[in-house]
C-alpha cells in the first residue's frame, strides 16, 4: 500500500484541541479521585535499534501513534528501528496518597520505560493496559519519563492484528508505540488493584471479588440505583450481595447499576448490569443464542475500529460514541470486536448504550500467513461444497504448528498470557457476550485447548472458537464466513447442540468520491465474487435483497447470528457502512432501520 492520495480527517480530527486531548477518565470500570492526564505533546524521535541515540527530532502528539496523521509526525517506525518518547511532569502538591501508578492504556510493541534516568521496567504486547509502580523513582519538582519502543510487526510472533508493513488488501499499515491514554494515579499503600463482577440473574445476586495489593482487610461494597442503596455487604474473598429488586439489562433496556467500594482508605466506584448470556433451545426444536433465558437473535456487525487520522486511535470519546450509536440507530444490537482490543471507554458506551460486544483475541504467529492454509483452501471448500467445514478440521496438533505459522513455543506461550491479560481487562464488560479465540485459522492453534482454558476461566459468556474456517468442533458456535453469492448452507441440524451463526459476511461495496483513502488500491472491486456497486441506489437495493430475499428465510430455518462487514470503510476496504473518515454516511439510517425490524423473534 502505498501513502494515502487523501489526508482525510474525521469530523473529531479536524476540531481536535491539541492542548486536551482524551481527557476522560480511561477506566471506567474502576475509577478514582486521583487522576492526571499525559497525554498531549511529548518529544520524540525514530533511529535504527542498531544505531545511538541521536537526540530527540521534534514533537509526537501523545497518545496518536507516529505513523498517524494526528501525530504529526507520519512516519513508520520499522522492525529495525526504536521509537523515543520523553515528557517531564510534576505532581501536585498533596497527590501522593502511599503510592504513585503509571498507566499505560497501550503501547506496541515492546516498550522500556524510564524515570529520571532510572529503568522502571518494560512490558510485553501491544494490545492491553498496565501500570507500573514509580513512587520511589520520583523526584521533587519536575520528574522526566522516557521509553524506548520496538515493534517488530509480522516479523515477529507476537499479536499484531492486521498490521503489515506497507499494508495491502485486508491488511493495513502498522501503529507503533503509545495508542492509549497515559495517565497517573494515586493509591494507598493498601488498595483496591482490580475488581471481578459477576452477575447471576439466576440467584438474584451479583458475586463481587476485589483483588487487593497492601495488607489483608475487609471490602466493604454497595449496590446502588441512583441514590437508593440495593444491597450492602463486606468480607474478604468473593461475597455474594442479593438483590430484591432489578431490572435485566439488554439492549433494548441497557440498566446499569453503580458500586460503591472502600477498603481500609482506598475508595473506588464502579457498574454492572443484570444480564446472562448461555444457549437455548427454541419452541421450534433448534439451537439459538440467548439473552436473560431467552432466545434473541445478534444482528450485528464486524467493527475493526480504525480511523483515517489516528488508525487504532479516536480522537475523541465522542468519535466512539458515534460509531455505536449510528449502528444502534439502523438497528443494529452487536458488534464484533475485530482482532483488535479497544480502549476501556469504547466497552463502557457499549455498555451503557445498549449494544452486545464479541470480542476476538488479537491473532499473531510468525511472519506472514500461509494463505493456502488459512484462506484458499477453506474458500475453495466453501464455494464447492457447503458442508466444506467438515474438511478442514487442521489446525489443532502439533504436525500443523508450522502450517498455521505457530511453530514458535514462546510466541505460543505469549497468545495464551494474551488472552488471560484480555479476559482480564475486559472481564466486567456488561455487554461482552462472546470471546472469539481465533478467526480464519490466522496463527489459529490447539482451538479446542483454547476454548476449555476460555471455559474455565470464564464461564459466564459464549465462545466461537475458531471464527469462519478450520473448525474443531467445539466452543457454542457453528461458525460461517460467506461473502459469496448465494450463501450456502448445509440444512441447520436440530440436534446440533451449538448455535449457527453467520459470523462474517456481506461486505457489499461502494466508493464514496472523495473520500477513498486509496483510489488506485482498493480492494474487491474486481474480485470474483465480491458484490461492487457504482451507485448508492444499486447498493442499497443489493443489500435489500441480501437481507430480506436470503436472510430472513435463514433466520426462520435456525440461524442465530449475523455479522455483516463492517462498520466502516478501513484504508483499501470500502465495503463499509460508513466512509473511513466518517464524513458520510453511505447506507441511510432509515433504510437499514426499517430492514432490521424483520430479525426479532
Amino acid at each position: 500500500m502505498k501513502k494515502p492520495d487523501n489526508k482525510l480527517y474525521t469530523p473529531w480530527g479536524q476540531n481536535l484541541d491539541r492542548n486536551n486531548v482524551l481527557p476522560e477518565y480511561p477506566r471506567p470500570q474502576l475509577v478514582r479521585d486521583s487522576y492526571i492526564n499525559l497525554n498531549g505533546e511529548w518529544d520524540y524521535a525514530i533511529y535504527p535499534t542498531s544505531a545511538s541515540f541521536g537526540g530527540y527530532e521534534g514533537k509526537i502528539l501523545v497518545p496518536f501513534s507516529p505513523e498517524t496523521l494526528l501525530s504529526g509526525v507520519e512516519r513508520t517506525v520499522t522492525p529495525a528501528d526504536t521509537l523515543y518518547y520523553r515528557r517531564t511532569f510534576a505532581l501536585p502538591q498533596d497527590f501522593n496518597k502511599g503510592r504513585v501508578l503509571l498507566h499505560f492504556g497501550a503501547v506496541d510493541y515492546l516498550c522500556e520505560v524510564s524515570l529520571n534516568g532510572k529503568v522502571v521496567g518494560t512490558h510485553r504486547g501491544g494490545y492491553l493496559p498496565f501500570d507500573m509502580d514509580i513512587t520511589d523513582f520520583l523526584e521533587e519538582g519536575d520528574n522526566e519519563l522516557t521509553l524506548a519502543v520496538t515493534d517488530p510487526s509480522e516479523k515477529g510472533h507476537q499479536a499484531r492484528g492486521k498490521q503489515i508493513m506497507g499494508g495491502s488488501g485486508i491488511w493495513y499499515l502498522p501503529t507503533s508505540g503509545i495508542w492509549q491514554t497515559v495517565w497517573l494515579e494515586s493509591v494507598p499503600t493498601t488498595y483496591i488493584r482490580a475488581l471481578r463482577i459477576t452477575p447471576d440473574i439466576d440467584d438474584n445476586c451479583v458475586f463481587l471479588r476485589a483483588d487487593v495489593v497492601g495488607e489483608d482487610v475487609e471490602v466493604d461494597w454497595k449496590v446502588l440505583d441512583g441514590d437508593k442503596v440495593l444491597a450492602k455487604g463486606a468480607g474478604k474473598g468473593e461475597i455474594c450481595l442479593k438483590l430484591i429488586s432489578y431490572e435485566y439489562w439488554s439492549p433494548e433496556n441497557p440498566k446499569l447499576y453503580d458500586l460503591d467500594i472502600t477498603c481500609g482508605e482506598d475508595h473506588v466506584t464502579s457498574y454492572f448490569g443484570m444480564r446472562k448470556f448461555g444457549l437455548i433451545k427454541d419452541d421450534k426444536g433448534y439451537t439459538r443464542l440467548a439473552l436473560n433465558n431467552k432466545p434473541y437473535f445478534q444482528n450485528g456487525l464486524l467493527d475493526q475500529g480504525y480511523w483515517s487520522d489516528g488508525m487504532y486511535t479516536a480522537a475523541s470519546d465522542e468519535a466512539l460514541i458515534y460509531d455505536i450509536q449510528t449502528m444502534k440507530d439502523m438497528g443494529f444490537n452487536m458488534l464484533r470486536k475485530h482482532i483488535k482490543v479497544e480502549p476501556l471507554r469504547w466497552y463502557y458506551h457499549c455498555d451503557r448504550l445498549g449494544m452486545l460486544v464479541w470480542q476476538d483475541m488479537v491473532s499473531g504467529g510468525a511472519e506472514a500467513y500461509n494463505m493456502w492454509a488459512i484462506g484458499i483452501s477453506s474458500v475453495a471448500g466453501m464455494i464447492l461444497d457447503p458442508k466444506y467445514k467438515r474438511f478442514f478440521r487442521l489446525s489443532d496438533g502439533k504436525k500443523n504448528y508450522k502450517l498455521f505459522h505457530r511453530a514458535d513455543a514462546e510466541g505460543r506461550a505469549e497468545y495464551y498470557r494474551d488472552m488471560y491479560g484480555t479476559m482480564d481487562a475486559l472481564i466486567n464488560v456488561t455487554s461482552l457476550c462472546l470471546w472469539v479465540p481465533f478467526n480464519e485459522g490466522w496463527g489459529q492453534f490447539d482451538a479446542l485447548k483454547a476454548a476449555q482454558m476460555v471455559r474455565e476461566y470464564d464461564p459466564t459468556r459464549l465462545i466461537d472458537h475458531a471464527s469462519g474456517w478450520h473448525d474443531q468442533g467445539g466452543g457454542d458456535i457453528n461458525s460461517f464466513h460467506i461473502y459469496f453469492s448465494p450463501l450456502r448452507f448445509t440444512k441447520i441440524d436440530k440436534n446440533d447442540d451449538r448455535a449457527v451463526c453467520l459470523t462474517e459476511f456481506g461486505g457489499l461495496i461502494y466508493m464514496e468520491p472523495g473520500h477513498i483513502h486509496n483510489e488506485s488500491t482498493v480492494f474487491g472491486v474486481n474480485m470474483p465474487g465480491y458484490k461492487s456497486f457504482k451507485t448508492k441506489e444499486g447498493l442499497l437495493d443489493g443489500i435489500k435483497k441480501l437481507y430480506l430475499d436470503r436472510l430472513i428465510p435463514k433466520m426462520h430455518e435456525g440461524l442465530s447470528a449475523l455479522v455483516y462487514t463492517q462498520v466502516s470503510d478501513v484504508q483499501d476496504e470500502v465495503n463499509g457502512m460508513l466512509t473511513y473518515d466518517r464524513q458520510v454516511v453511505k447506507i441511510p439510517v432509515e433504510f437499514f432501520a426499517e430492514i432490521n425490524k424483520n430479525f426479532k423473534y
